[in-house]
């Protein structure tokens, strides 16, 4: 048996290269990793020049890194949404590290073990094992390299083609791919020229080459004559890759697993504060980016999920999430050539972003859920929208709501006397949490306390509360806006002034657990508010803020808590009171942001409605378009994304026009989507109602004698008032 013959088993490595040739390679190797260090340490030097990251990126460093290896080996986020694409880089990724791990294990052989012992572990077993896998999982990197290429160049396949497409993408993956085939190239020339050793079978693709070199009139005297040519070539190659990953794209390899290492598990629903000194700048500078940030930029690959995920791409608005990452990475690097400074982001010019760029945000998160390597998109973009607001380049929609909650307290303008107007046809007053102690203090909200499409929601979500007994308050006058999307379009010293008088009055009340009807304000008084740092404002003159940093309490989105009623039995559904059909939109910040997907399908289901998901649903919902401040601007988008969705709910679910109702449980989302029906000229094809419409429906169905409402039925619903 071949397993046998431990002595005899084995190649030459320098095989007809000659010691003249051996010590040119080690030269050439030795400047290559010089290269290779020195290209790395100044990247990393570059970073180091961005400014201080608010949050400790590195805190258990080693939990962290554990993490990423399972995310970076296993390339869970590179399948999620493209499974091909997926598959296809993880056999690219383990085909390449299995090749570093064998030549790394060839070099301790040559250059360590045997000069220090006299001996070579590179024999017998060990040898044919070797040979096995690197042949074997060689054969997965060219395979996975070859899907890419013809994805790429056969398919197509358009969002790995864009602005920034350049030779460097075709250099990089050509390079790999020849590397991949020119080792299987250099090992068949070799068994060949050594006459087919009975043992390389083993190495059975580099065998199969060498019988097909055979085939094709090679000899074993051309082989040998030749090696060294073939040798030469794919050690060059190699050595040229190695010096040339940190001067480009070959550097996101390790740029990527480093992002993932240093990654926030909460970006995006909780973004940095700014330091209380007036005189520090947001984006004046690239280097006022932080050093993550700055590694967010080397980190991208160009792949173009963010880009095909991205609901402002798609409306046709002036934005590309991986255009503006490699745009502001192509201006560091032009500084740092020497270039010309302009600025990072303006309102026309020749500035690096352009102002309508970042307008055109929903901070759905979309890119960041999409993107593989973990690049945090929304907190640059708020870096540049905080820029925007210091410069004064606003949209005037924009700087109206700011008016209006610096003025009033809310985004609409109006007097806090009516805040409280929509519970004026309720059957009983809403407790006054100001007053009385409550197990909730439900938060209304803007849209459900002054726009009258909203106030039937939170009369809906009143008379369900009512139906099951909760113990709940309001604070009336003393509500005011949360400051959720202000932040995210810049806004931060007023996010903070509204939070300040937000904590306060909480801290003046008695109350367990907080219940929000808006999705964006249970992400901010869960994620953000506890973390906010009032005592750096405490010398501020112009900002009145808490003695002491709030200490937070349960928070929770209504449809969260409203789940524990029904499951409780405490509004008696049967599960039968309704008969439509309907899809539900995951709004993206109580989906995609806090990961609940779950409590408002079960509550349409509880009322007895056939729920047809869309296509695009959980963390691939498609935003509405409100988010980051886009409900207060105007875009000329066709279509929007509200009148897509609608779209999406009558031809793609697999009910298609069955579809009776788009269910949300988001007050902005129903604005946007009522606003989408007129638009897309859907008004007489689908209704928009809340999940809390919903259930008051079944409620009063049940207690109306039970007759299941549903197909046909073209009464209105009873919640409407």
């Amino acid at each position: 048996m071949l397993l046998l013959q431990a002595d005899a088993v084995t190649r030459p490595t320098f095989w007809g290269i000659g010691p003249v040739g051996k010590a040119a390679f080690y030269y050439l190797a030795a400047v290559a990793i010089a290269v290779f260090l020195l290209g790395s340490y100044r990247r990393v030097a570059r970073y180091a020049e961005g400014s201080e990251d608010p949050l400790n990126r590195l805190d258990d460093l080693p939990g962290r890194v554990v993490a990423a290896a399972g995310t970076v080996l296993s390339n869970r986020t590179l399948r999620d949404g493209d499974l091909v694409a997926g598959l296809a880089h993880a056999f690219v990724l383990w085909g390449f590290l299995t090749l570093l791990i064998a030549t790394t294990i060839l070099g301790v052989d040559m250059d360590i073990y045997g000069p220090l012992t006299g001996e070579s572990f590179f024999v017998g077993d060990f040898y044919l094992s070797y040979s096995f896998v690197v042949d074997a999982m060689g054969l997965l990197f060219v395979v996975g390299l070859g899907v890419l290429l013809y994805r790429r160049y056969a398919a197509r396949d358009g969002r790995l083609w864009g602005r920034h497409t350049s030779a460097e993408d075709d250099l990089f993956v050509w390079a790999l791919f020849l590397l991949g085939v020119g080792g299987y190239l250099t090992e068949g020339w070799r068994i060949l020229g050594q006459d087919f050793p009975a043992f390389e079978t083993v190495s059975f693709v580099g065998w199969a080459v060498a019988v097909a070199l055979d085939g094709a009139g090679m000899t074993p005297t051309m082989a040998e004559a030749t090696y060294p040519l073939v040798w030469w070539s794919h050690s060059i190659l190699a050595l040229a890759f190695i010096a040339a990953v940190p001067l480009g794209k070959p550097f996101h390899m390790l740029a990527s697993a480093a992002n993932v290492v240093a990654r926030d598990e909460d970006a995006g629903r909780r973004l940095p504060g700014v330091p209380a000194d007036l005189d520090a700048t947001n984006a004046e500078s690239i280097d006022d980016f932080t050093w993550k940030e700055l590694l967010d930029q080397d980190a991208c690959t160009k792949c173009g999920r963010c880009s095909a995920a991205c609901p402002a791409k798609a409306a046709g608005r002036p934005l590309d999430p991986r255009d503006v990452i490699l745009d502001l990475k192509n201006y560091r690097e032009s500084r740092d050539a020497g270039g010309e400074a302009v600025d990072i982001v303006a309102d026309g010019g020749t500035s690096v972003v352009d102002a309508a760029t970042m307008e055109s945000c929903m901070s759905c998160m979309a890119c960041m859920d999409a993107c593989p390597v973990e690049i945090e998109h929304l907190d640059s973009f708020t870096r540049m929208n905080r820029q925007l607001v210091d410069q004064g380049d606003l949209d005037r929609n924009v700087q109206n709501v700011f008016q209006n909650v610096m003025q009033q307290g809310n985004t609409f303008g109006e007097s806090q006397r009516n805040r409280a107007d929509w519970a004026d046809d309720l059957d009983s007053e809403p407790t006054d949490a100001r007053e009385e102690s409550v197990e909730y203090l439900w938060y209304v909200g803007d849209y459900p306390s002054f726009d009258d499409r909203n106030r039937k929601v939170a009369r809906s979500l009143a008379r369900i509360f009512e139906r099951a007994d909760v113990d709940y308050g309001i604070l009336y006058d003393d509500e005011v806006y949360d400051g959720n999307d202000v932040r995210r379009v810049g806004e931060e010293f007023l996010f903070v002034e509204q939070a300040a008088t937000l904590v306060d009055t909480f801290d003046d009340c008695e109350f367990e657990r907080i219940v929000c009807t808006d999705p964006h304000a249970f992400n901010t008084f869960a994620n953000e508010y506890p973390e906010l740092d009032f005592e750096e404002f405490a010398d501020d003159p112009m900002m009145e803020v808490p003695e002491e940093n709030w200490s937070g309490a349960p928070v929770f989105h209504w449809t969260q808590v409203v789940e524990d009623l029904v499951s409780e039995g405490r509004l008696g559904l049967r599960g039968d009171e309704l008969d439509y059909t309907v899809t539900y939109h995951d709004p993206c910040h109580l989906g995609r942001y806090n990961g609940e997907y779950e409590a408002p399908r079960d509550l349409v289901r509880a009322t007895g409605c056939d729920l047809a998901e869309m296509p695009r649903n959980r963390s691939d919902s498609f935003c509405c378009g409100g988010g980051g401040g886009g409900l207060w601007m105007e875009f000329d988008e066709d279509p929007k994304p509200s009148e897509e969705r609608l779209r999406e709910a009558l031809e793609d679910t697999a009910v298609g026009p069955a579809v009776e109702k788009f269910v949300v449980a988001c007050p902005m989302c129903t604005t946007m989507f009522e606003d989408g029906r007129k638009t897309g000229g859907f008004e007489d094809d689908i209704e928009v109602v809340d999940v809390a419409e919903l259930l008051i429906e079944a409620i009063e169905v049940r207690e109306g004698g039970g007759v299941a409402a549903g197909k046909g039925d073209t009464a209105g619903s009873p919640a409407d008032d």
